[in-house]
Protein backbone atom coordinates (compact mmCIF):
# COMPACT_ATOMS: atom_id res chain seq x y z
CA UNK A 1 0.00 0.00 0.00
CA UNK A 2 1.73 3.16 -1.26
CA UNK A 3 0.82 6.07 2.01
CA UNK A 4 0.68 9.54 -0.56
CA UNK A 5 1.51 12.67 1.07
CA UNK A 6 -1.26 15.29 0.50
CA UNK A 7 -0.90 18.57 -1.08
CA UNK A 8 1.02 21.61 0.08
CA UNK A 9 -1.26 24.72 1.78
CA UNK A 10 -0.27 26.71 -0.99
CA UNK A 11 -2.44 24.96 -3.37
CA UNK A 12 -5.64 25.34 -1.66
CA UNK A 13 -5.20 29.44 -2.88
CA UNK A 14 -6.53 32.15 -0.25
CA UNK A 15 -4.62 30.95 2.46
CA UNK A 16 -3.85 33.55 4.22
CA UNK A 17 -7.67 34.49 4.38
CA UNK A 18 -8.24 31.03 5.02
CA UNK A 19 -5.53 31.09 8.16
CA UNK A 20 -6.53 34.99 9.55
CA UNK A 21 -8.07 33.03 12.36
CA UNK A 22 -5.22 32.37 14.43
CA UNK A 23 -1.57 33.59 14.22
CA UNK A 24 1.00 32.47 15.97
CA UNK A 25 3.06 34.70 18.74
CA UNK A 26 6.29 35.80 17.65
CA UNK A 27 8.18 34.41 21.22
CA UNK A 28 6.37 31.34 22.09
CA UNK A 29 7.61 28.34 24.19
CA UNK A 30 9.35 26.22 21.75
CA UNK A 31 7.83 23.32 24.82
CA UNK A 32 7.85 20.49 21.74
CA UNK A 33 11.01 21.62 20.10
CA UNK A 34 12.54 18.51 18.31
CA UNK A 35 9.39 16.37 18.29
CA UNK A 36 7.91 14.99 15.31
CA UNK A 37 4.27 13.82 15.22
CA UNK A 38 3.73 11.74 12.20
CA UNK A 39 -0.26 11.67 11.40
CA UNK A 40 -2.02 9.15 9.41
CA UNK A 41 -5.76 10.84 7.55
CA UNK A 42 -7.21 10.43 4.46
CA UNK A 43 -6.41 12.38 1.41
CA UNK A 44 -7.03 16.50 1.44
CA UNK A 45 -7.27 19.14 1.14
CA UNK A 46 -10.65 17.88 2.84
CA UNK A 47 -9.18 16.93 6.63
CA UNK A 48 -5.56 16.47 5.46
CA UNK A 49 -4.83 20.03 4.32
CA UNK A 50 -6.30 22.03 7.60
CA UNK A 51 -3.99 19.39 9.39
CA UNK A 52 -1.22 20.56 7.59
CA UNK A 53 -1.96 24.02 8.19
CA UNK A 54 -2.54 24.40 11.80
CA UNK A 55 0.42 21.77 11.74
CA UNK A 56 2.74 24.68 10.20
CA UNK A 57 1.31 27.33 12.95
CA UNK A 58 1.70 24.65 15.75
CA UNK A 59 5.80 24.12 14.85
CA UNK A 60 5.89 28.59 15.13
CA UNK A 61 4.66 27.85 18.75
CA UNK A 62 6.25 24.87 20.14
CA UNK A 63 8.95 23.89 17.55
CA UNK A 64 6.85 20.04 17.08
CA UNK A 65 6.92 19.06 13.58
CA UNK A 66 3.84 17.73 12.23
CA UNK A 67 3.94 15.20 9.17
CA UNK A 68 0.62 14.15 7.70
CA UNK A 69 0.54 11.33 5.26
CA UNK A 70 -2.65 10.09 3.59
CA UNK A 71 -4.05 7.12 2.59
CA UNK A 72 -7.93 6.21 0.64
CA UNK A 73 -10.42 6.50 2.81
CA UNK A 74 -11.21 2.25 2.67
CA UNK A 75 -7.40 1.30 3.51
CA UNK A 76 -7.18 3.29 6.47
CA UNK A 77 -8.31 1.73 9.34
CA UNK A 78 -6.45 -1.22 7.76
CA UNK A 79 -3.13 0.57 7.55
CA UNK A 80 -3.60 2.26 11.18
CA UNK A 81 -4.56 -1.37 12.66
CA UNK A 82 -1.67 -2.95 11.19
CA UNK A 83 1.35 -0.50 11.87
CA UNK A 84 -0.15 -0.40 15.94
CA UNK A 85 -0.87 -3.95 16.43
CA UNK A 86 2.53 -5.42 15.00
CA UNK A 87 4.52 -3.17 16.15
CA UNK A 88 5.75 -0.55 13.82
CA UNK A 89 4.79 2.19 15.20
CA UNK A 90 5.33 4.06 12.33
CA UNK A 91 2.07 6.27 12.68
CA UNK A 92 2.15 8.31 15.69
CA UNK A 93 -1.61 9.80 15.02
CA UNK A 94 -4.42 8.29 13.44
CA UNK A 95 -7.24 11.19 12.18
CA UNK A 96 -10.47 9.21 11.25
CA UNK A 97 -14.00 7.82 12.22
CA UNK A 98 -14.29 7.97 15.90
CA UNK A 99 -16.22 4.65 15.32
CA UNK A 100 -13.30 2.36 14.24
CA UNK A 101 -11.71 3.32 18.10
CA UNK A 102 -13.44 1.16 20.17
CA UNK A 103 -11.62 -2.04 18.47
CA UNK A 104 -8.40 -0.15 18.67
CA UNK A 105 -8.49 0.79 22.01
CA UNK A 106 -9.70 -2.61 23.03
CA UNK A 107 -6.58 -4.23 22.20
CA UNK A 108 -4.90 -2.02 24.11
CA UNK A 109 -2.85 0.42 21.23
CA UNK A 110 -4.78 3.86 22.04
CA UNK A 111 -3.13 6.37 24.63
CA UNK A 112 -6.02 7.39 27.68
CA UNK A 113 -5.84 11.07 27.34
CA UNK A 114 -8.35 11.58 30.00
CA UNK A 115 -5.23 13.09 32.12
CA UNK A 116 -4.44 15.84 29.55
CA UNK A 117 -7.96 16.76 28.87
CA UNK A 118 -8.26 16.98 32.44
CA UNK A 119 -5.68 19.85 32.69
CA UNK A 120 -6.02 21.31 30.01
CA UNK A 121 -8.76 24.07 30.42
CA UNK A 122 -7.84 25.92 26.74
CA UNK A 123 -10.19 22.99 24.97
CA UNK A 124 -13.35 23.95 26.67
CA UNK A 125 -14.26 20.61 27.07
CA UNK A 126 -17.95 21.40 28.45
CA UNK A 127 -18.42 23.65 25.49
CA UNK A 128 -18.29 20.56 22.92
CA UNK A 129 -21.81 19.56 22.45
CA UNK A 130 -23.01 16.45 24.94
CA UNK A 131 -22.99 14.14 21.89
CA UNK A 132 -19.45 14.10 21.23
CA UNK A 133 -18.09 14.79 24.11
CA UNK A 134 -19.60 12.06 25.81
CA UNK A 135 -20.47 9.81 22.92
CA UNK A 136 -17.80 10.19 20.37
CA UNK A 137 -14.67 10.72 22.18
CA UNK A 138 -14.99 8.49 25.04
CA UNK A 139 -14.62 4.98 25.90
CA UNK A 140 -16.25 3.55 29.06
CA UNK A 141 -15.67 7.22 30.17
CA UNK A 142 -12.21 7.57 29.19
CA UNK A 143 -11.51 9.51 26.80
CA UNK A 144 -9.55 8.36 24.05
CA UNK A 145 -10.18 10.89 21.28
CA UNK A 146 -9.79 14.73 20.24
CA UNK A 147 -13.05 15.31 18.35
CA UNK A 148 -12.07 18.01 15.19
CA UNK A 149 -14.76 17.49 13.24
CA UNK A 150 -18.40 17.08 14.03
CA UNK A 151 -20.74 14.67 11.38
CA UNK A 152 -24.14 13.59 10.89
CA UNK A 153 -27.07 13.95 7.98
CA UNK A 154 -28.92 16.53 7.65
CA UNK A 155 -31.57 17.14 4.70
CA UNK A 156 -30.97 19.91 2.40
CA UNK A 157 -33.53 21.29 -0.09
CA UNK A 158 -33.96 24.32 -2.38
CA UNK A 159 -36.00 26.46 -1.09
CA UNK A 160 -36.63 28.50 -4.73
CA UNK A 161 -37.63 25.08 -6.41
CA UNK A 162 -39.89 24.17 -3.32
CA UNK A 163 -41.37 27.74 -3.30
CA UNK A 164 -42.11 27.67 -7.23
CA UNK A 165 -44.16 24.31 -6.70
CA UNK A 166 -45.80 25.04 -3.86
CA UNK A 167 -44.07 22.59 -1.75
CA UNK A 168 -43.52 22.49 2.04
CA UNK A 169 -40.46 21.05 2.97
CA UNK A 170 -40.98 17.23 3.43
CA UNK A 171 -41.50 16.03 7.42
CA UNK A 172 -41.44 11.77 6.75
CA UNK A 173 -39.65 9.81 4.20
CA UNK A 174 -43.01 9.33 2.54
CA UNK A 175 -43.47 13.33 1.72
CA UNK A 176 -39.55 13.09 0.50
CA UNK A 177 -40.22 11.19 -1.93
CA UNK A 178 -43.55 12.63 -3.20
CA UNK A 179 -41.58 15.95 -3.26
CA UNK A 180 -38.39 14.47 -5.18
CA UNK A 181 -41.13 12.71 -7.67
CA UNK A 182 -42.71 16.09 -8.16
CA UNK A 183 -39.95 18.12 -8.97
CA UNK A 184 -37.69 15.75 -10.99
CA UNK A 185 -36.82 16.42 -14.45
CA UNK A 186 -37.48 20.49 -13.92
CA UNK A 187 -34.98 22.86 -14.94
CA UNK A 188 -33.55 24.22 -11.39
CA UNK A 189 -30.33 26.22 -12.85
CA UNK A 190 -31.62 27.70 -15.89
CA UNK A 191 -29.58 25.90 -18.14
CA UNK A 192 -32.43 24.31 -20.36
CA UNK A 193 -31.18 20.81 -19.12
CA UNK A 194 -34.11 18.50 -17.03
CA UNK A 195 -32.30 18.10 -13.28
CA UNK A 196 -32.91 16.30 -10.36
CA UNK A 197 -35.37 15.62 -7.30
CA UNK A 198 -33.10 13.71 -5.20
CA UNK A 199 -29.38 13.31 -5.29
CA UNK A 200 -27.49 10.70 -3.56
CA UNK A 201 -24.19 9.40 -3.32
CA UNK A 202 -24.49 5.95 -3.88
CA UNK A 203 -21.21 4.12 -4.71
CA UNK A 204 -20.04 1.22 -3.55
CA UNK A 205 -16.84 1.68 -1.14
CA UNK A 206 -17.83 5.78 -0.76
CA UNK A 207 -19.11 6.04 2.54
CA UNK A 208 -22.70 5.46 1.07
CA UNK A 209 -23.92 2.93 3.37
CA UNK A 210 -24.56 5.17 5.72
CA UNK A 211 -27.65 6.84 4.05
CA UNK A 212 -29.49 2.94 4.38
CA UNK A 213 -29.03 3.94 8.07
CA UNK A 214 -30.04 7.68 8.27
CA UNK A 215 -33.43 6.52 6.95
CA UNK A 216 -33.61 3.20 8.89
CA UNK A 217 -33.21 5.44 12.38
CA UNK A 218 -36.95 7.30 12.13
CA UNK A 219 -38.25 3.85 12.08
CA UNK A 220 -35.83 1.50 14.65
CA UNK A 221 -35.18 4.27 17.10
CA UNK A 222 -37.81 6.32 18.76
CA UNK A 223 -36.81 5.81 22.85
CA UNK A 224 -33.82 7.75 22.70
CA UNK A 225 -29.72 7.23 21.84
CA UNK A 226 -29.76 4.57 24.23
CA UNK A 227 -32.05 2.42 22.10
CA UNK A 228 -29.62 2.30 19.55
CA UNK A 229 -30.65 1.69 15.97
CA UNK A 230 -28.12 -1.71 14.91
CA UNK A 231 -28.44 -4.57 17.67
CA UNK A 232 -30.95 -5.36 20.54
CA UNK A 233 -29.17 -4.38 23.91
CA UNK A 234 -29.20 -8.07 25.33
CA UNK A 235 -28.90 -10.12 22.76
CA UNK A 236 -26.76 -8.66 19.64
CA UNK A 237 -29.38 -10.11 17.46
CA UNK A 238 -29.10 -7.67 14.61
CA UNK A 239 -32.18 -5.01 13.83
CA UNK A 240 -32.30 -5.61 10.34
CA UNK A 241 -34.95 -7.87 9.57
CA UNK A 242 -37.97 -6.28 10.77
CA UNK A 243 -40.74 -3.77 8.50
CA UNK A 244 -38.47 -0.82 9.53
CA UNK A 245 -35.29 -1.73 7.80
CA UNK A 246 -37.68 -3.26 4.82
CA UNK A 247 -39.44 0.22 4.35
CA UNK A 248 -35.89 2.08 4.42
CA UNK A 249 -34.47 -0.23 1.57
CA UNK A 250 -37.94 0.62 0.06
CA UNK A 251 -37.59 4.13 0.52
CA UNK A 252 -33.78 4.37 -0.48
CA UNK A 253 -34.18 2.35 -3.74
CA UNK A 254 -37.15 4.43 -5.38
CA UNK A 255 -34.93 7.41 -4.07
CA UNK A 256 -33.06 6.81 -7.46
CA UNK A 257 -36.24 7.02 -9.57
CA UNK A 258 -35.27 10.71 -9.19
CA UNK A 259 -31.96 11.31 -9.00
CA UNK A 260 -28.76 11.38 -11.80
CA UNK A 261 -28.84 8.38 -14.18
CA UNK A 262 -25.31 7.25 -12.98
CA UNK A 263 -26.31 7.93 -9.14
CA UNK A 264 -24.86 4.36 -7.80
CA UNK A 265 -21.39 5.44 -9.56
CA UNK A 266 -21.50 8.64 -7.47
CA UNK A 267 -19.04 9.66 -4.32
CA UNK A 268 -20.30 12.30 -2.46
CA UNK A 269 -17.20 14.47 -4.12
CA UNK A 270 -19.24 13.63 -7.24
CA UNK A 271 -22.50 14.92 -6.19
CA UNK A 272 -21.26 17.83 -4.61
CA UNK A 273 -20.53 19.70 -7.73
CA UNK A 274 -23.80 18.87 -9.00
CA UNK A 275 -25.66 20.27 -6.07
CA UNK A 276 -23.74 23.04 -6.30
CA UNK A 277 -24.45 23.80 -9.72
CA UNK A 278 -28.25 23.91 -9.07
CA UNK A 279 -29.14 20.56 -10.10
CA UNK A 280 -30.73 18.64 -7.04
CA UNK A 281 -34.12 19.70 -5.07
CA UNK A 282 -32.93 17.44 -2.08
CA UNK A 283 -30.20 15.67 -0.77
CA UNK A 284 -29.28 14.03 2.24
CA UNK A 285 -25.67 15.04 3.76
CA UNK A 286 -23.15 16.05 6.18
CA UNK A 287 -22.85 20.11 7.28
CA UNK A 288 -20.70 20.59 4.67
CA UNK A 289 -23.18 21.74 2.21
CA UNK A 290 -24.05 24.55 4.19
CA UNK A 291 -20.20 26.39 4.06
CA UNK A 292 -19.92 25.00 0.71
CA UNK A 293 -23.12 26.55 -0.83
CA UNK A 294 -21.81 30.08 -0.42
CA UNK A 295 -18.60 29.28 -2.30
CA UNK A 296 -19.77 31.79 -5.02
CA UNK A 297 -15.98 30.35 -6.83
CA UNK A 298 -18.41 26.86 -7.30
CA UNK A 299 -22.22 27.64 -6.35
CA UNK A 300 -24.75 28.29 -7.94
CA UNK A 301 -26.78 28.01 -5.11
CA UNK A 302 -25.93 30.74 -2.33
CA UNK A 303 -29.30 31.93 -0.69
CA UNK A 304 -31.40 29.46 -2.63
CA UNK A 305 -30.82 25.68 -0.24
CA UNK A 306 -31.94 25.32 3.86
CA UNK A 307 -31.50 22.64 5.85
CA UNK A 308 -33.38 20.31 8.07
CA UNK A 309 -33.52 17.39 10.59
CA UNK A 310 -33.48 14.40 8.77
CA UNK A 311 -37.07 13.31 7.96
CA UNK A 312 -38.99 11.17 9.86
CA UNK A 313 -41.98 8.56 10.42
CA UNK A 314 -45.10 7.96 11.44
CA UNK A 315 -44.68 4.49 12.40
CA UNK A 316 -41.99 2.68 14.69
CA UNK A 317 -40.86 -0.40 14.42
CA UNK A 318 -41.98 -2.67 17.43
CA UNK A 319 -39.13 -4.80 18.56
CA UNK A 320 -41.37 -7.55 20.14
CA UNK A 321 -42.73 -8.17 16.76
CA UNK A 322 -41.24 -6.82 13.98
CA UNK A 323 -43.90 -4.52 12.74
CA UNK A 324 -44.58 -0.76 11.87
CA UNK A 325 -46.82 0.34 14.49
CA UNK A 326 -48.37 3.88 14.12
CA UNK A 327 -46.51 6.27 16.94
CA UNK A 328 -48.16 6.76 20.59
CA UNK A 329 -46.62 8.92 23.26
CA UNK A 330 -45.04 6.19 24.87
CA UNK A 331 -43.73 4.68 21.92
CA UNK A 332 -42.26 8.22 20.18
CA UNK A 333 -41.63 10.00 23.86
CA UNK A 334 -39.69 12.27 21.35
CA UNK A 335 -42.50 12.83 18.31
CA UNK A 336 -43.23 16.37 17.26
CA UNK A 337 -46.53 16.38 16.05
CA UNK A 338 -47.01 12.61 15.62
CA UNK A 339 -43.29 12.36 13.59
CA UNK A 340 -40.66 10.30 15.29
CA UNK A 341 -37.19 12.11 14.00
CA UNK A 342 -34.18 10.42 14.60
CA UNK A 343 -30.61 12.61 13.34
CA UNK A 344 -27.99 10.47 12.93
CA UNK A 345 -24.35 10.85 13.60
CA UNK A 346 -23.26 9.41 10.45
CA UNK A 347 -19.53 8.62 10.95
CA UNK A 348 -19.73 10.39 13.94
CA UNK A 349 -16.75 12.47 13.08
CA UNK A 350 -13.34 12.86 11.86
CA UNK A 351 -11.45 12.36 15.90
CA UNK A 352 -7.93 12.34 16.58
CA UNK A 353 -6.14 9.29 18.05
CA UNK A 354 -2.39 8.53 19.44
CA UNK A 355 -0.61 5.86 19.31
CA UNK A 356 -0.51 4.43 22.90
CA UNK A 357 3.25 3.18 22.51
CA UNK A 358 4.79 6.34 21.17
CA UNK A 359 7.51 7.86 22.48
CA UNK A 360 5.97 9.84 25.94
CA UNK A 361 7.35 13.55 24.38
CA UNK A 362 5.62 12.25 21.12
CA UNK A 363 2.22 11.43 22.68
CA UNK A 364 2.41 14.96 24.85
CA UNK A 365 3.27 16.72 21.70
CA UNK A 366 0.63 14.61 19.74
CA UNK A 367 -2.17 15.95 22.42
CA UNK A 368 -1.75 19.46 22.20
CA UNK A 369 -1.61 19.34 18.69
CA UNK A 370 -4.85 17.65 18.82
CA UNK A 371 -5.87 20.16 21.35
CA UNK A 372 -4.93 22.90 19.53
CA UNK A 373 -7.25 21.97 16.65
CA UNK A 374 -10.12 21.16 18.44
CA UNK A 375 -9.86 24.59 20.88
CA UNK A 376 -12.52 26.84 19.54
CA UNK A 377 -9.65 29.65 18.91
CA UNK A 378 -9.18 27.51 15.83
CA UNK A 379 -12.11 25.20 15.57
CA UNK A 380 -15.21 27.55 15.72
CA UNK A 381 -13.15 29.25 12.51
CA UNK A 382 -12.49 25.79 10.96
CA UNK A 383 -15.96 25.29 10.30
CA UNK A 384 -17.35 27.66 8.90
CA UNK A 385 -15.08 26.93 5.91
CA UNK A 386 -16.25 24.37 3.35
CA UNK A 387 -13.09 23.41 1.84
CA UNK A 388 -11.84 21.84 5.25
CA UNK A 389 -14.30 19.04 5.54
CA UNK A 390 -15.01 19.65 8.85
CA UNK A 391 -18.40 20.61 10.82
CA UNK A 392 -19.80 21.96 13.83
CA UNK A 393 -19.11 20.27 17.41
CA UNK A 394 -19.29 22.82 19.74
CA UNK A 395 -22.13 24.36 21.42
CA UNK A 396 -20.48 28.05 20.72
CA UNK A 397 -20.27 27.20 17.24
CA UNK A 398 -24.24 26.55 16.44
CA UNK A 399 -25.24 29.72 18.93
CA UNK A 400 -22.56 31.96 17.81
CA UNK A 401 -23.92 33.79 14.69
CA UNK A 402 -21.49 36.06 14.11
CA UNK A 403 -18.26 33.46 12.28
CA UNK A 404 -21.20 31.96 9.97
CA UNK A 405 -21.96 35.97 8.89
CA UNK A 406 -18.45 36.81 8.72
CA UNK A 407 -18.01 33.80 6.39
CA UNK A 408 -19.80 34.82 4.26
CA UNK A 409 -23.65 33.04 5.19
CA UNK A 410 -26.71 35.63 5.28
CA UNK A 411 -28.00 36.21 8.48
CA UNK A 412 -31.09 34.18 7.07
CA UNK A 413 -29.20 31.20 6.19
CA UNK A 414 -26.81 30.99 8.95
CA UNK A 415 -29.87 30.83 11.44
CA UNK A 416 -31.24 27.94 9.32
CA UNK A 417 -28.48 26.21 8.98
CA UNK A 418 -27.47 26.21 12.41
CA UNK A 419 -30.59 26.05 13.79
CA UNK A 420 -31.08 22.33 11.70
CA UNK A 421 -27.50 21.44 13.74
CA UNK A 422 -28.75 22.81 16.74
CA UNK A 423 -31.78 20.93 16.46
CA UNK A 424 -30.31 17.58 15.35
CA UNK A 425 -26.95 18.03 18.17
CA UNK A 426 -29.50 18.66 20.91
CA UNK A 427 -32.01 15.88 19.65
CA UNK A 428 -32.36 13.33 22.91
CA UNK A 429 -33.05 10.50 19.57
CA UNK A 430 -30.09 11.42 18.13
CA UNK A 431 -28.67 7.90 16.93
CA UNK A 432 -25.56 6.67 17.70
CA UNK A 433 -23.25 5.41 14.68
CA UNK A 434 -21.57 1.77 14.97
CA UNK A 435 -19.01 2.28 18.22
CA UNK A 436 -17.78 -1.38 18.81
CA UNK A 437 -15.13 -3.50 17.78
CA UNK A 438 -15.54 -4.99 14.30
CA UNK A 439 -17.18 -1.74 13.32
CA UNK A 440 -15.49 -1.55 10.18
CA UNK A 441 -16.82 -5.21 8.88
CA UNK A 442 -20.06 -4.47 10.14
CA UNK A 443 -20.53 -1.41 8.07
CA UNK A 444 -17.90 -0.97 5.42
CA UNK A 445 -18.23 -4.99 4.77
CA UNK A 446 -21.10 -6.48 5.40
CA UNK A 447 -23.59 -3.43 5.11
CA UNK A 448 -21.75 -1.70 1.94
CA UNK A 449 -22.05 -4.68 0.23
CA UNK A 450 -25.59 -5.89 0.29
CA UNK A 451 -26.95 -2.60 0.08
CA UNK A 452 -25.29 -1.98 -3.08
CA UNK A 453 -26.04 -5.34 -4.29
CA UNK A 454 -29.91 -4.76 -3.78
CA UNK A 455 -29.56 -0.90 -5.05
CA UNK A 456 -28.35 -2.56 -8.30
CA UNK A 457 -31.21 -5.04 -8.45
CA UNK A 458 -29.09 -8.41 -8.01
CA UNK A 459 -30.74 -9.60 -4.72
CA UNK A 460 -34.30 -8.69 -3.31
CA UNK A 461 -34.87 -6.99 0.00
CA UNK A 462 -35.70 -9.91 2.12
CA UNK A 463 -32.35 -11.19 0.67
CA UNK A 464 -30.35 -8.15 1.87
CA UNK A 465 -31.40 -8.12 4.99
CA UNK A 466 -30.73 -12.06 5.08
CA UNK A 467 -27.56 -11.28 4.06
CA UNK A 468 -26.56 -8.36 6.37
CA UNK A 469 -28.11 -10.64 9.20
CA UNK A 470 -25.79 -13.68 8.69
CA UNK A 471 -22.99 -11.58 8.32
CA UNK A 472 -23.19 -9.64 11.40
CA UNK A 473 -23.71 -12.34 13.14
CA UNK A 474 -20.78 -13.98 11.94
CA UNK A 475 -18.50 -10.48 12.93
CA UNK A 476 -20.34 -10.80 16.36
CA UNK A 477 -19.32 -14.40 16.81
CA UNK A 478 -15.45 -13.63 15.76
CA UNK A 479 -15.48 -10.85 18.18
CA UNK A 480 -17.23 -12.84 21.15
CA UNK A 481 -21.08 -11.83 21.66
CA UNK A 482 -20.86 -11.47 25.35
CA UNK A 483 -18.16 -9.35 24.63
CA UNK A 484 -19.80 -7.34 21.89
CA UNK A 485 -23.11 -6.81 23.42
CA UNK A 486 -21.39 -4.90 27.05
CA UNK A 487 -19.65 -3.24 24.35
CA UNK A 488 -22.55 -2.07 22.39
CA UNK A 489 -24.37 -1.35 25.61
CA UNK A 490 -21.32 0.80 26.99
CA UNK A 491 -21.52 2.80 23.50
CA UNK A 492 -24.95 3.36 23.78
CA UNK A 493 -24.37 4.64 27.41
CA UNK A 494 -26.08 1.83 29.34
CA UNK A 495 -24.61 1.46 32.64
CA UNK A 496 -26.69 -1.55 33.78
Amino acid sequence: MTIKRSLAAATFGATAALTAAFMPTANAEMKHEGVTVNILTRPGPVIAGRLEQRGEEFKAMTGATIEVATVPFADLFQKLLTDWSTGTNSIDVGVFASGWAVELADSDLLADLSDFVANDPGLMFDDIAPYFREFNQKIDGKTYLITVDGDFHMMYYRTDVLEKNGLEPPDTWDEYLEVAAAVHGQDMNGDGEADYGSCLFKKRNAQSFWLILSVAGAFLQSQGTGQGIFFDTETMEPLVRNEGFKEALRILKETGKYGPPDELNLDVTDTRPIVLSGRCALLLEWGDIGPLSIDLTQSKIDGLVASRILPGSRRVVDRATGKLTDCTPELCPHATDGVNHTPFAAFGGWSGAVNAKADPKVIAAAYDFLSYMNAPEQSNFDVTQGWTGYNPYRVSQFENIQPWVDAGFSQESAENYLGAIGQSLNSPNMASDLRIPGTQQYEGICLDREIARFLAGEITDEQTMDNIYECWEEVTEDFGRERQAALYRASLGITN
